[in-house]
């Protein structure tokens, strides 16, 4: 009987077996620590991707920080320069630029500077007698300028042939300078006689002459066809703004 033979292989397989696990435990090593990496990578890469998010889209950074801090370059935020805008708002009621007034401010007719004193240039004078009370005679001035103007004290009574001008009543003095508006008008009372005689014979005048503080020019009143008897009781009251008042 023929002997069969058997062929004995290498007892190396465990060991192959053996290497090849090892050699795979050690990819997933590797594939694991390579996949942490991975991950943390993006986790920071979202995050500083956020960032820009927040400052709004294309926004630079230096615009981003510049417009949440104060205005940069001497200007505000709508583009003034810096103190433009409080200047504007400190700058006072009814004033224009450079200092100047409002227009019409300087045209007040009151104003000083727009006054002028009541002359013979600038005023018309008449002399009539009164009624009541008696032996009087009302003088009306009106103003004929374009500018307010004052009248002073008392007119200078200028009869024909009367040897000084006639004293003035100093309780008829007003509280105030009377002025007159263009066209406007103003009274003076005259006492002419005493209707006792108590003021001399006297005589008849046919003219009279106003004077007016100040100045040295007179202005004719024209007085009525048969002239005024006087005497030398006579006195004239202060300017006075009515006529009530120049006769009272």
């Amino acid at each position: 009987m023929r002997a069969s033979t058997r062929r004995v292989l290498p007892r190396s397989r465990p060991f192959a077996t053996a290497g090849l696990t090892a050699v795979a435990l050690a990819t997933l090593s590797l594939a694991a620590c390579s996949g942490s990496g991975k991950g943390e990578g993006v986790r920071q890469e979202g995050a500083a991707s956020s960032q820009p998010s927040q400052q709004g889209p294309g926004a630079l950074p230096s615009e981003s920080s510049g417009s949440s801090g104060s205005p940069q370059g001497g200007h505000t935020s709508q583009g003034k320069p810096a103190g433009e805008k409080n200047g504007d708002k400190n700058r006072p009621s009814g004033a224009t630029p450079h200092g100047t007034q409002r227009a019409g401010t300087t045209h007040d007719p009151y104003a000083p500077e727009n006054r002028v004193p009541c002359t013979a240039s600038n005023t018309e004078v008449t002399a009539a007698p009164v009624p009541r009370p008696l032996n009087h005679m009302l003088l009306t001035i009106t103003n004929t300028g374009s500018k307010m103007c004052d009248l002073t004290g008392y007119p200078v009574v200028k009869f024909e042939g009367a040897q000084s001008v006639p004293p003035v009543m100093e309780n008829t003095k007003p509280q105030a300078v009377t002025s007159l508006p263009p066209g406007g008008k103003g009274y003076a009372g005259v006492i002419l006689s005493a209707g006792d005689g108590s003021g001399g014979e006297g005589y008849t005048a046919q003219s009279l002459e106003i004077g007016f503080q100040g100045s040295d020019k007179m202005a004719e009143a024209a007085l009525q066809a048969k002239g005024v008897h006087i005497d030398n009781s006579l006195r004239v009251t202060y300017w006075v703004t009515d006529s009530g008042d120049a006769l009272s």
